[in-house]
C-alpha cells in the first residue's frame, strides 16, 4: 500500500474528518475499493490512546457506523437509478467486470446476510450495495441488513484496536506491520475465490 494510503497516515493527515469521509467512500463508491478499511477501523481504534484521536472510543464509533451505513447506501442507489451504467462502462483501474462478478457471486451465496458477512471483505463491501440497488432489493429490507452489518464492522475492529492497544501500549510502533498483516487476512477470501473460479474454469 502507498504510504499516502495507509492508515495512520490518513489519521495523521485528516484527523477523525478524514477518517469518516474515507469509510464513507469506502463502503459505497465504487472508486473506493482500493481504499483502507479494516486497517483502518483498527488503527483508528488503536490512536484513541493518542494525541491523534481525541475523542471517546464510543463517539468515534457512532460517526464511523454513520459514515459507513450512509456510504453504503449511497452506493444503493447510485445502483437503483444508474443500472445501467456498469454495462457500458469500460474497464480502468477504477473498475472491472470481475469485481462485479466476485461480489455477484457472493450475494447469490449469502443472500441479505451478505451484507453482513461482506463487511469484512474488501472490493465486496464496496460493490455489494451497488449490486443490491440494481437489484432492486426492497430499500426496507436493505436498511436493516445495512445498519446491521455496519455496526457489526465498526464495532469489533474498532474495540479490537481500542482493548489491544491499552493491553500493549508500544502496538502503536509497529503499525505498519499491523496494517499489512489485516490487509493480507482480509483479502484472502478474493484471492482464494478468484484461484477457484479460474481452476474450474480451466
Amino acid at each position: 500500500m502507498p504510504e499516502s494510503l495507509s492508515p495512520e497516515t490518513i489519521i495523521r493527515l485528516g484527523g477523525v474528518a478524514l477518517l469518516v469521509i474515507v469509510v464513507f467512500t469506502e463502503t459505497g463508491l465504487f472508486f473506493g475499493f482500493f481504499l483502507p478499511g479494516d486497517s483502518l477501523l483498527f488503527t483508528a481504534g488503536l490512536f484513541c490512546h493518542t494525541d491523534l484521536i481525541k475523542m471517546p472510543v464510543a463517539t468515534l464509533i457512532a460517526l464511523l457506523i454513520i459514515a459507513a451505513t450512509l456510504g453504503t447506501t449511497t452506493g444503493y442507489f447510485f445502483g437503483k437509478w444508474f443500472g445501467n451504467y456498469f454495462s457500458h462502462r469500460k474497464e480502468n483501474f477504477f473498475y472491472r467486470k470481475k469485481y462485479v462478478d466476485l461480489t455477484q457471486e457472493y450475494f447469490q451465496k449469502h443472500g441479505m446476510m451478505a451484507f453482513v458477512f461482506g463487511r469484512f471483505i474488501p472490493i465486496v463491501r464496496t460493490f455489494l450495495p451497488i449490486l443490491a440497488g440494481l437489484a432492486q432489493i426492497e430499500i426496507k429490507k436493505f436498511w436493516i441488513y445495512n445498519l446491521f452489518g455496519a455496526s457489526l464492522w465498526v464495532l469489533l475492529l474498532v474495540m479490537a484496536g481500542y482493548w489491544l492497544g491499552k493491553l500493549f501500549p508500544n502496538l502503536t510502533e509497529y503499525i505498519g506491520l499491523i496494517a499489512l498483516i489485516m490487509i493480507l487476512v482480509s483479502t484472502l477470501p478474493v484471492i482464494l475465490s478468484f484461484f477457484n473460479k479460474k481452476r474450474v474454469s480451466e
